[in-house]
Parts: structure tokens; sequence; C-alpha cells
């Protein structure tokens, strides 16, 4: 199969990457490096230094024999997107090319548009891309189970049936995303969902819940195949963040309460779920959504796991709840439904206490670049 994986040089897009390779597929990645761009210029790096995309790309090469091509360009610009499609002709292609952080498009205006148009824009050149060059492509989006907010009613997979005056009818879930960012996904949403009723597209959106995780079978062939692990305020994810924080003694930056409550999964499993959305893919004309998780946490769980686990290796742990930069409900009922990908076979890494110290054990092989001056959050919703 030839697999294109847009946004190729992220924290989830190189490992995606190495996968498909891994398994005999014909893997190609594009990626703009504008996420190094977003990352100097809110001062902030990952952990452990990345190399190139080029540089990884060879060290693949001579680790594993096996080649992924790489291209650079943006896919704002359709002219780069459509001569790649048209020379690759993908069978299918992974969309992780998007700015990925709330925080950082709550900063002001300037970034809250730029999000909204790089994001947006940049799904649509797909939508358009796979339409004029192979329409029976399958587009497998990374969305984002932030699109739907924290309802008081159960979270279905993308779609609800409702009774109304007495009539019925199967809808899109009602969608209250928690920032600009978030935002973003839901238009995606609503345009792959148009453009796979109109054109006969086929796509399948992955609604992720927030991922954790530093290595995958690949990542830890060289150390030249790690991938971008965070611990700051705009990139790094809650759990991950945590661990860092430990490592250092930092103070672990609970938000407000800590009841916040969200979907969680290992990095490994992402893989997992996109192989299976790859391999079983939707049928010509079909929109399909998966809610993307394999656990549920709140932001105190995480916490209090995250002490725990810390203690027994005789670190100092203290929480502390901070005033919560976002607007958000602290305290709330948290319900989603993910049965689809378990019926295709996903079989849950669940967050353990062996993961969570092999986490800390690579994170301390680095905590000397640990930088305390990201960690505490600076971007509040509340704009001024």
């Amino acid at each position: 199969m030839k697999i294109i994986v847009l946004g190729g040089d992220g924290y989830l897009g190189w490992p995606t990457a190495m996968h498909f390779s891994d398994m005999g597929h014909e893997v190609m990645v594009i990626d703009n490096f504008a996420k190094r761009q977003w990352e100097t210029e809110v001062n902030v790096k990952p952990l452990m230094p990345i190399a190139t995309l080029h540089e990884r790309a060879k060290v693949w090469e001579r680790v594993q024999g096996k080649k992924i091509e790489v291209k650079i360009g943006d896919i704002n610009n359709h002219h780069f997107l459509f001569a790649a499609f048209e020379k690759f002709t993908p069978d299918a292609v992974i969309h992780y090319g998007e700015q990925p952080s709330a925080p950082y498009s709550m900063i002001d205006r300037g970034h809250a548009v730029y999000t909204q148009v790089n994001n947006v824009s940049s799904t649509l050149n797909v939508l358009f891309a796979i339409k004029k060059f192979n329409p029976k492509c399958h587009l497998v989006k990374l969305g984002t189970m932030g699109e739907y907010g924290t309802p008081n009613i159960d979270i279905e997979e993308g779609f609800i049936t409702i009774e109304y005056k007495g009539r019925k009818d199967t809808l899109p879930y009602p969608k209250m995303a928690g920032s600009f960012y978030h935002l973003t996904k839901v238009h995606d949403s609503h345009n792959i969902h148009f453009a796979c009723r109109i054109w006969g597209l086929r796509s399948t959106d992955l609604n992720q819940g927030v991922v954790y995780g530093i290595d995958t079978p690949q990542t830890v062939l060289d150390k030249e195949l790690v991938t971008s692990f965070h611990y700051d305020e705009f990139f790094g994810t809650a759990l991950n963040r945590f661990l860092a924080q430990a490592v250092i003694g930092f103070p672990l930056t609970v938000y407000g309460k800590g009841g916040q409550t969200r979907g969680y999964l290992n990095m490994v499993d992402t893989l997992q779920c996109v192989t299976l959305a790859v391999l079983n893919p939707a049928k010509e004309g079909e929109y399909r959504v998966f809610n993307q998780f394999t656990e549920l946490f709140s932001v105190m769980d995480l916490a209090n796991i995250t002490k725990k686990c810390g203690e027994k290796m005789g670190l100092k742990i203290n929480i502390e709840h901070f005033p919560n930069p976002r607007i958000e409900s602290e305290e709330h009922y948290y319900n989603p439904v993910h049965t689809r990908l378990p019926e295709l076979g996903l079989k849950p890494h669940l967050l353990s206490d062996t993961l969570i110290n092999s986490m800390f054990k690579r994170i301390m092989e680095h905590k000397d670049n640990i930088d305390t001056s990201v960690i505490a959050p600076t971007v509040k919703w509340k704009m001024n």
C-alpha cells in the first residue's frame, strides 16, 4: 500500500511513518517544519534533541534497510500538495499536518486566526487533492475527543440518533469545542463529512484522546530515531508533563480542582488504531468516526498515579493546584462510547506502573534538558 503521512516530522507523525514502513508499505512523509518554528517562537524544545527529518530517514534506511520518501513543503500550498499526490498516488493519507496546540491557539487574535486558517485550509486542500488524483484514496484524519466537550449525556461515536416532535433521524453528534484549536477539528469534521457525501470520498475521523508515551518499537532502534516528546504547556500532554515535573522536583501543575476527565491512550495504541483504520478502510462515500482512547482519567488521577510511582522510585513529589487558565468544567459527567476500534481488534496497552517507571527512567536520562521556565501555564483563555 502507498501511504502519505502528513505532518511526518511530528510527535505522532514520525513514529507512524516508521511503523508503516516497517510493515512493508511504501511511505512518503510531508512536512514544512512549522512545528519547529512554533517551538522556537514560544521558546520551547523537545526533551530529547531531534535530528532533521532527512537525517532520520537516512538513519531509518541504514537501520532497517527501508526507505521513507521525504517531501518538504506546505500543504496549504495546493500546487505543492497536488504535485506530491500526482507523483505518489497514495492509497491512504494519514493527516496529522496541523497546528496541534490548544494553548498556542489561545495566545491572542493572531494565533487564533493563524490556527484556524492553517488547519482548515490544509484539510480542504487534502480533500481536493484526493478528489482530483485518486477519489478511492482513504483519508485517515486525526481528530480529537475535544470536539465534543463535556456534555451531560453519553458521547456517541460521531453520530447520535434523536427523536424530536415525533420525527427521528441520525445526525452528527453536537460539538462543544474547548479552544480555537479544537474548533478547527470540528470544522475539519464538517468539511470531510460534506466531501464524503457530495463527492463519494471515503474517510475515517479518529477522535483521539490525550496521548502519552515516549517510545515505540521503532524509535528505540537508534537514538537518532526518537520522536519529539514535550513537557511544556504548549505541546506537552498532561501525563508527559507530570512525569517531567516529578523528575526535577517541580510541583505537579494540576489546573483548578483537577476533576477534568478525558480519554487517554498510549502512543503505541495510536499506531495500532491508525493501522486498524488504514487496513479496514471506509466504504466509498462513507464518513465514519472512531472515538480513539483506551482509558478515562481525571487530571487528579494522573497526578496521584505519578506521585505514587515516583515516590516508589525515591522521588519527592508534591501536587499543586494552579489557577486554571482554561475555561472548562472541573467537575463533570463524562461517558464516551468507544466500540468501533475494539471491534476491529484493538488490544489496548493500558497505563501501568511498569510503563510509568520506564518513562521516568527515559526522562531522567535527559533531566538536565528540562527548562523550568516553560512549565507553569502562561496562556489564559480569557484574552485581553
